[in-house]
């Protein structure tokens, strides 16, 4: 059987800006404006929110030459966050965004046309130290591929994917970073599996066209999750037809499940409730959820809510701090040992101090 451990894949790593992808950095978690380039002002404002909220690295597609000036303003502005252009078959364009200052592109060698277009991409991009992610997804695969392969499979996205990192390599650039996305969420794991054992460039991990809303989250959380829960994955995007606040959000959230977020955060966690739940549990979480969200600490903290004594502390044992509930009053514990006994009322606010206490 296969060891699901948190050991990652060794990788070879990039500089986007500052921010390190892959050689055992911190995994990054990103997002793209969905503004249009043309205008700065929104396409600023955008990316300001999306620092506020803790996005790593951020996405700006770039249509045309025109666009490449909102990508000098950016660099010349106060954000402090890398920015990547994505660009589509103009290698001028590339070039121009090079000038500009931008910390990596997104292009795929294949669709921007001869061989000299390439290296004069990848000379740029090396002189200038700016890595290029190749971005593959089911419906960009090459004719001569599909036609081999029938379908998107995940055979076909793999071969794409080495197939651009080769067009790189044959100019002698290797800041290369791989993207293999699919709506469908089988696929793009086992076409990210197969990479991963292919090469050790740096892998940019998502579903794409996941949806919107609790659909969107849940498949990206499986397509994303089981990768990271195999080493896999070194900068992640939960793609949502939503506000890109809430990418970075569902992100940092399947992260810390998953158990590869380096932050500082309180991990709640509570039981589903049943018949011996004698308090009103439900209410209790949304308050603390409530009131937690200002709370910060100095290091990762378990936070567990239990419905009764019967199970409570033993279940939540690993907790650094919880409470558990009886009838009009709950106990108090830490890692499984009663501290005392706390009437229903008081139970959420003594329950933060102990947690402000411990941070």
């Amino acid at each position: 059987m296969k060891d699901y451990s948190l050991e990652r894949r060794k990788t070879h790593k990039i500089f986007v800006g500052d921010v390190q992808i892959g050689g055992n950095a911190p995994i990054s978690v990103q997002s793209m404006t969905n503004t249009d380039t043309h205008n700065y002002d929104a396409t600023y404002r955008q990316i300001r929110a999306l620092e506020e909220v803790g996005c790593d690295i951020v996405r700006i597609t770039v249509p045309d030459l025109a666009a490449c000036e909102t990508i000098a303003r950016l660099k010349k502005s106060n954000i402090r966050i890398p920015l990547v252009a994505d660009i589509h078959f103009d290698y001028r364009i590339a070039l121009s965004v090079a000038d500009a200052g931008v910390d990596k592109i997104r292009i795929n060698p294949g669709n921007i046309g001869s061989d000299e277009k390439v290296k004069a991409v990848a000379e740029k991009c090396k002189e200038r130290h700016i890595p290029i992610r190749i971005g593959i997804n089911s419906g960009s695969l090459e004719k001569s591929i599909l036609a081999k392969y029938g379908s998107p499979t995940p055979q076909a996205l793999a071969e794409s994917a080495m197939y651009h990192a080769a067009l790189l390599e044959k100019f002698d650039f290797g800041d290369i970073a791989i993207s293999i996305k699919s709506s469908d969420v089988r696929n793009m794991i086992e076409a990210n599996r197969i990479v991963a054992a292919s090469c050790d460039y740096p892998l940019h991990i998502g579903v794409t066209e996941a949806g919107r809303g609790n659909a969107g989250t849940i498949k990206s959380a499986i397509g994303i999750g089981t990768l990271l829960c195999e080493g896999i994955g070194d900068t992640i995007r939960v793609s949502l037809t939503d506000d890109p606040v809430k990418e970075i959000e569902a992100g940092r959230s399947i992260l810390r499940a998953c158990g590869r977020s380096e932050e500082k955060f309180i991990n709640l966690v509570s039981c589903p409730t049943c018949g011996r739940t004698k308090i009103d549990l439900i209410r209790i979480c949304e308050e603390l959820e409530r009131r937690l969200s200002s709370v910060r600490v100095d290091r990762k903290l378990t936070v567990a809510v239990m419905g009764c004594v019967v199970n409570g502390p033993g279940e939540a044992a690993e907790a650094d701090i919880g409470i558990a509930g009886g009838k009009g009053e709950g106990i108090l514990f830490s890692h499984g040992t009663i501290l005392r006994r706390i009437p229903e009322e008081k139970l959420v606010d003594e329950l933060i101090e102990e947690i402000k206490n411990r941070s």
